[in-house]
């Protein structure tokens, strides 16, 4: 990428993320990038003006790009894009737990150090927990793409399936 040939990876993804956020935090800009009444050639010279002594010149091309080509309006999707291939790049795998209820700190510790078996050495695991009641208790565990479900509610639903 563009960003890789001038060694700015992660200047740019700290752009990007920070356009992101203000987009979620500004309705202002947030309708600016949506908004289809505004003419192509308006955002790009907008654009120009809000980023060109703020952002590094790619991200400034990015933007100016999206805007010409009326794409502003999924930001949000390239960045989320984006900062996948920088993880990727970085050798991290994401890993979310779901519990019913919060898990102690040594439950959580026991997990996770489960988890970090099954990734490939060399991949740094970056865990995150959530709280969800409707799975009745046990685990939801997801690890890059692989999902492993052993909450209560599926083993019932699994039951209930069994022909009798």
């Amino acid at each position: 990428t563009a960003a890789s040939k001038v060694n700015a990876l992660e200047k740019v993804e700290g752009e990007l993320l920070a356009l992101k956020e203000t987009a979620a935090k500004s309705k202002d800009f947030s309708h600016f990038l949506v908004n289809p009444l505004i003419s192509r050639d308006a955002k790009e010279k907008n654009v120009i003006a809000l980023l060109k002594d703020k952002t590094t010149p790619t991200t400034l091309n990015l933007m100016t790009t999206l805007a010409g080509n009326a794409r502003l309006s999924e930001l949000p999707k390239i960045v989320d894009t984006f900062q996948e291939l920088m993880k990727a790049k970085r050798g991290e795998v994401e890993a979310v737990i779901i519990s019913a209820e919060p898990l102690s700190k040594s439950q959580a510790e026991a997990v996770s150090t489960a988890m970090k078996t099954q990734v490939a050495k060399g991949k740094k695991v970056i865990i995150s927990t959530k709280v969800d009641p409707s799975i009745g208790g046990g685990l939801q565990v997801q690890i890059g793409d692989q999902f492993l479900d052993l909450s209560v509610t599926s083993r019932i639903d699994e039951i209930g399936r069994i022909t009798v």
